[in-house]
């Protein structure tokens, strides 16, 4: 079915009319905005029943006015702009009335009821009957037409419904359907808005771990040298214990050289005496320090061995394989772990002492 469209004059005030009256389109049910009139921080408006209607599809569990559960309020978006709408425990209710626009409404259709000649007048016409207005709708062909062709035309088997009344069926559809998208997007939104809060918490989450787990291996750094500090400790002792000892018995033994190379010069320089009574005088004396000299016991000598520090030899193999074997624990908490580290920290610290009272042996 084709339409032709058929149009009177169009004079100044109709289209003046004509362009108020798409100022006063309410965006959801596509109509002259109902009174009460409802102006949202955005600025723009909505009927009031509209606005309900959106904000409860957004908010399905708000308690409708005249409840007896006291609501919190809620929210909804602007279906012009998108503004997020803050509602409080009234609801639309809460919201300002618009009464300059309501105002422009009543003058609006004081004026739109007057006769205007100025008026346009703007009519559908069936293409197969030029003369007749579109005015049914055809329910079969889903298409409007006009009277003839439901009478004689292509329309005549089909079955039609009064223009207007499938005119308001569908435009309360398309409203209808209009505030379920918007109370969809907002419900979009919403999952939106807590993923992206979903992934802030996994970043605080992600650098706090970071941060235990940087602690966990500095104090098992610090322990590490806390236990290399005390061995080498004990090895610095082992090793002065040694010195003394080795450089005592070398004193001794440089005393006794000392003394043993004055006695035979001593004696080298009696043998050299002409005079032998004189000699004789002496020689018996120093025959008996020679003697007792000669048979003198030294203090000893350091067993085979005596010097090597193999016993102080650290094995860490089995160590680094437990270290390596470090990893994550789910569900342990961090509290729990440091206080299992503090315990284990205590344990450890009574271990080097023990180790220190059983000498060099315990560290092999």
């Amino acid at each position: 079915m084709n339409f032709t469209v058929g149009f009177k004059p169009l004079l100044g005030d109709a289209h003046s009319m004509d362009n108020l009256e798409k100022q006063l389109i309410c965006p959801i049910c596509l109509e002259m905005f109902s009174k009460p009139v409802v102006i949202l921080p955005c600025q723009h408006n909505l009927c009031r029943k509209c606005a309900n209607d959106v904000f409860q599809a957004s908010n399905p569990l708000w308690q409708s006015r005249g409840s007896t559960t006291v609501s919190s309020g809620g929210r909804f978006r602007c279906p012009s702009c998108r503004h997020e709408v803050v509602l409080d425990r009234h609801g639309v209710y809460g919201l300002q009335r618009n009464l300059l626009v309501e105002n422009i409404i009543d003058i609006y259709k004081q004026e739109s009821s007057r006769p205007l000649h100025s008026k346009a007048e703007q009519h559908l016409m069936c293409e197969e009957h030029e003369e007749e207005k579109i005015n049914i709708y055809c329910l079969s062909c889903e298409v409007p037409t006009c009277s003839l062709c439901k009478v004689f035309g292509a329309h005549k088997d089909c079955e039609v419904a009064p223009l207007p009344t499938i005119y308001k069926r569908q435009k309360s559809e398309l409203s209808d359907g209009i505030a379920m998208l918007v109370a969809g997007n907002d419900r979009v939104q919403a999952v939106i808005t807590q993923m992206e809060e979903v992934c802030q918490t996994i970043e605080d989450n992600s650098r706090r771990q970071k941060q235990l787990l940087n602690q966990r291996f500095e104090t098992l750094c610090a322990v590490l040298e806390e236990r290399k500090g005390e061995l080498l400790q004990a090895l610095a002792r082992e090793q002065e214990e040694k010195l003394q000892r080795v450089r005592g018995l070398i004193r001794q033994y440089g005393d006794h050289l000392e003394a043993s190379s004055k006695l035979v010069e001593s004696a080298i320089q009696s043998m050299e005496e002409p005079q032998m009574a004189l000699y004789l005088q002496q020689a018996k004396e120093l025959i008996n320090k020679v003697g007792t000299m000669s048979k003198a016991e030294l203090a000893g000598r350091p067993e085979p061995g005596y010097e090597s520090m193999e016993q102080f030899t650290v094995s860490v193999e089995h160590v680094a394989e437990m270290l390596r074997t470090i990893d994550f624990q789910p569900g342990a908490s961090g509290e729990e772990e440091d206080e299992d580290m503090a315990l284990d920290g205590e344990e450890g610290n009574a271990g080097p002492e023990e180790e220190r009272l059983d000498g060099p042996e315990g560290l092999h």
